[in-house]
């Protein structure tokens, strides 16, 4: 163990470096804080530093004592958590001196480590997007709702939001701005049930005041999903105490969720208030810039009291979504003292309770809260009676039980690498409390990009459904189909577009919601001039080809012959009817074009001044619909004659439409240069260049560089310069050889390391404006050789929420697609796992620095567990099954581990 000893000052940090254990120093030097940067800003002095020196581990010496942590430091006038700000810059445990002399060097580093795997930790107040942030990342839920991870005792304002979300549940209000009617579609933030505080003696309650707070610790279990706030409070009427909440959702009863709220005085005898409300005034607030537009959604019908239970009653206001929300309040504390119930005119209703307290002992108040909508179609649920079984204890044992078994086949297991290993749970928890209830199939819902835990893109489903679903197929392929199943119900909508766009066909819009019908905007405000700039983002007509990409997915992974005939074949004919009537025959080239979209870029939306919008050959666009031309041909052979016909009538898919199908596959337009670089749309390559190192140095962050050149009176349609991959795209949905098949069968043949070209090509004019640019370009690079770029974009893409690296975005809901990404690309780019064959073929290619890796995955039937290092891989099946391993092929006979020596 390769040890690093830290002792901190108020202006400096002495290290000493121990390469064996904690025996003698090697090095030592000092690092000087500057007071006008945080205490993790002045981590990368330290970092510098430590270049070189292989660390392990690290002990702090100079810590505080505090019953949440112990490695809180003092620094600059403030307490932080040096331990997690260490771990963060350094990717080591870092263990107090205290702990080392409790429990020994060894077993206090394995401990740190075993809590950082499975938590995650912020310590501290923290203000504006960074508050909103963390409440994002601390979201519980169970996939039909989503609580927010704010502290229970908040409203919302500039620091907290308590949102609540029930997958589905959407409305549209009308905002007349500037003689503009403006309709939007939002997920609704529904009542706060969610809150719960305190007063002493009578004063008024706690209202989270930052004077009164001196310290908050926020600790999320992934094991258990456990949200356990704890506060230190000192009111200004002097009295001290310590209040610790718990919140959690209970993954089996899906109507339910619990709070346990722990009240312990500290240097006082007398009275406590206890105030539990369902708060029915709420607005949807979390997104600034939607606050132009009309935001209130609820209307409440009534409110009622029962013994210890409170409901509120009430729907919304367009799409008449019904909802009930029920509360009880219990304590040991309460048997012989009532309840006072107080209804509120803001569409509130409020319990209250006093008890008298001691100093130092604990007082446990149960909230216990039960969501019901009309949109459930198991409609047999009642609050009552839901409630009524409902409790915290029983929720507990129930989320542990989800848990257990979700971790037991789903986690992803590193050694080496502490940040990667946490926030791969991380993410893992969240792509499931994000979707879990949707696998009952008694929800007419998908997941939104954000999922269930802000209101960006309004709640909407976009296209990022692509990043999700494959990994859904392998984990949880039941929640796959339903999320399918969701599309396949908008299909009647789908058909609609495409006919009011005058195309056959589905036309799947680029924004659904409730129904299916587009809901992404003609304009958008650009925050920078605050003006309304054309939104031609509807144009992105990929989305059908992606919905048609994961139709195959799940077929693919799963073989599931009957959802292919009922569903599925249906949904990828009419696809197909409308991209043959976007196609139109070019005699020049005697080649087909298709005109009017635009691609995933974002940034083009139309050529430079041109009064119609859309461009021309978008490659994406071109090469995944002679993908889907190609594979509907493949997948009819997969059910019977009958399923088809069946399906090709209720799709208006006839003989003619079928040759017509069969020759443009072959002659779509694609614009490639002597260099083999893909031309992301016609035209593209005659756009000047943008000098992108000059943007950055005057405006650093340029993501949004179309916002930048907007507001000064550019466009980004003038140049070479994209928000995320396009042109290379099909190369991240199939591998090389499937995509050069495809532009062989186009007629085009392309040079030797044109890949490696190309992508340096359009790394050079990405900004990376969406996170899942990185997700793209880092599967990118791995398949060029670049090991070092990918693992770089790959980390940073894992880390994208967790430090909000695009300003402020997560505290609008986490990017769910880049969550079940990483999750995809641990296992298929770095374990090497490839499920696009008839059978897996795993080639691993580990980061340098993961000593291990262990995972579970399903392909077709069959459940495999895979253990490798960077010279040996074991692999087990459920079923005999054929198996290639870095490009031999193995026969797996049914619970027998194959163990093979391969060189990486």
């Amino acid at each position: 163990m390769q040890l690093i000893r830290l002792t901190i000052n108020h202006d400096t940090i002495i290290v000493a470096y121990y390469p064996v254990d904690d025996q003698t120093a090697t090095a030592r030097f000092s690092i000087t804080l500057d007071p006008q940067h945080s205490f993790s800003e002045n981590l990368d002095h330290l970092k510098a530093r430590l270049a070189g020196l292989k660390v392990t581990a690290a002990i702090l010496e100079s810590s505080l004592t505090y019953p949440f942590s112990d490695t809180i430091i003092s620094f600059n006038g403030t307490r932080v958590d040096a331990g997690l700000a260490l771990t963060d810059c350094l990717n080591i445990p870092v263990v107090s001196q205290t702990a080392v002399d409790r429990d020994g060097l060894i077993k206090a580093v394995k401990a740190k480590t075993a809590y950082l795997d499975w938590h995650l930790d912020y310590y501290g107040q923290a203000q504006a997007s960074r508050s909103h942030g963390q409440e994002a990342m601390l979201t519980v839920g169970n996939g039909y709702f989503g609580l927010r991870g704010a502290d229970v005792e908040s409203h919302a304002d500039d620091d907290h939001y308590p949102g609540t979300y029930v997958a589905g549940g959407f409305d549209q209000e009308t905002t007349q701005l500037k003689d503009r009617p403006i309709v939007n579609e939002d997920l609704v933030n529904l009542p706060n049930a969610q809150f719960i505080t305190f007063g002493v003696d009578h004063q008024p309650p706690f209202d989270l005041a930052p004077t009164e707070i001196q310290d908050v610790y926020h600790s999320l279990d992934l094991k258990t999903g456990i949200l356990t706030v704890t506060t230190l409070i000192q009111l200004a009427s002097g009295h001290q105490l310590q209040v610790q909440s718990q919140k959690l959702a209970n993954l089996k009863h899906w109507h339910r969720y619990a709070i346990r709220y722990q009240i312990t005085p500290l240097n006082f005898t007398g009275t406590v208030q206890v105030y539990s409300k369902i708060d029915g005034s709420v607005v949807n607030s979390n997104v600034s810039r939607y606050n132009v537009f009309d935001q209130h959604h609820l209307h409440a019908d009534g409110s009622a009291s029962q013994g210890n239970a409170i409901y509120l009653t009430g729907h919304t206001k367009t799409s008449h979504l019904h909802y009930t929300i029920g509360a009880s309040l219990s304590s040991p504390n309460l048997d012989l003292i009532p309840l006072l119930t107080v209804t509120e005119p803001t569409q509130s209703i409020q319990q209250q309770v006093s008890i008298p307290v001691q100093a130092h002992q604990t007082y446990t108040f149960d909230k216990n809260v039960v969501i019901t909508t009309s949109h459930v179609q198991d409609t047999t649920v009642d609050a009552n009676q839901e409630l009524a079984q409902a409790s915290f204890d029983t929720t507990v044992t129930q989320s542990q039980a989800y848990w257990h078994h979700r971790w037991h086949n789903a986690d992803i297991r590193i050694k080496g690498d502490i940040m990667s290993q946490r926030l791969l749970r991380v993410n893992l928890f969240h792509s499931f409390s994000a979707a879990e209830a949707l696998t009952s199939g008694q929800l007419d819902a998908s997941v939104g990009a954000r999922g269930l835990h802000g209101e960006a893109y309004r709640g909407h489903v976009f296209w990022d459904e692509m990043f999700m679903l494959p990994y859904y197929a392998l984990q949880a392929p039941e929640l796959a189909k339903q999320l399918l199943r969701y599309r396949y119900r908008r299909l009647p909508a789908a058909r609609q577009n495409a006919a009011d766009a005058g195309h056959a066909g589905a036309m799947y819009p680029w924004q659904s919601a409730q129904f299916g019908d587009e809901q992404a905007q003609l304009v958008h405000l650009n925050p920078l001039t605050d003006t309304w700039d054309a939104d031609n983002s509807r144009l992105q007509r990929h989305v059908s080809l992606d919905i048609a990409y994961n139709v195959w997915s799940y077929y693919h992974v799963t073989h599931d012959c009957d959802f292919l005939a009922d569903y599925g074949i249906e949904m990828m004919l009419s696809i197909a009817a409308f991209w043959l009537s976007k196609t139109h025959y070019n005699a020049a080239t005697d080649r087909y074009d298709i005109s009017g979209v635009m691609g995933p870029d974002e940034f083009h939306e139309s050529y430079p001044n041109s009064p119609t919008p859309g461009l021309t050959n978008n490659a994406y666009t071109n090469i995944m619909v002679t993908w889907l031309f190609t594979i509907i041909e493949h997948l009819r052979t997969k059910i019977s004659a009958d399923a088809y016909q069946k399906a090709a009538k209720a799709a208006h898919f006839d003989h003619a439409l079928t040759e017509q199908m069969r020759l443009i596959r072959q002659k779509l337009s694609l614009n490639i240069d002597q260099q083999g670089i893909i031309a992301q749309f016609d035209g593209y390559f005659d756009l000047p260049t943008l000098d992108l190192a000059a943007y950055r140095q005057k405006y650093g962050n340029i993501a949004r560089i179309d916002r930048i050149l907007k507001a000064t009176g550019q466009t980004p349609d003038a140049y070479q310069v994209a928000k995320q991959a396009d042109a290379l795209m099909a190369f991240y949905n199939f591998d090389v050889p499937t995509v050069e098949k495809l532009l062989h069968q186009l007629g085009y043949q392309l040079p030797k390391d044109y890949l490696t070209r190309n992508i340096q090509y359009y790394l050079a004019r990405t900004t990376h404006g969406s996170t899942l640019s990185r997700i793209v370009y880092a599967v990118l690079d791995q398949l060029a050789g670049h090991r070092e770029q990918a693992w770089t974009l790959f980390s940073e893409a894992l880390i994208s929420d967790y430090d909000d690296i695009q300003g402020g975005t997560t505290a609008e809901g986490i990017h769910l697609g880049v969550m079940c990404a990483t999750l995809l690309l641990a296992t298929r780019n770095f374990g090497g796992v490839s499920v696009l064959g008839n059978y897996l073929q795993v080639t691993p290619q580990l980061p340098t620095h993961w000593h291990t890796l262990k995972f579970k995955q399903q392909f077709r039937g069959t459940q495999y567990s895979f253990s490798m290092d960077h010279t040996t891989i074991t692999v087990n099946a459920d079923h005999d099954q054929p198996l290639s391993i870095v490009g031999k092929t193995y026969h797996l006979k049914a619970d027998q581990p194959l163990t093979v020596i391969y060189k990486q």
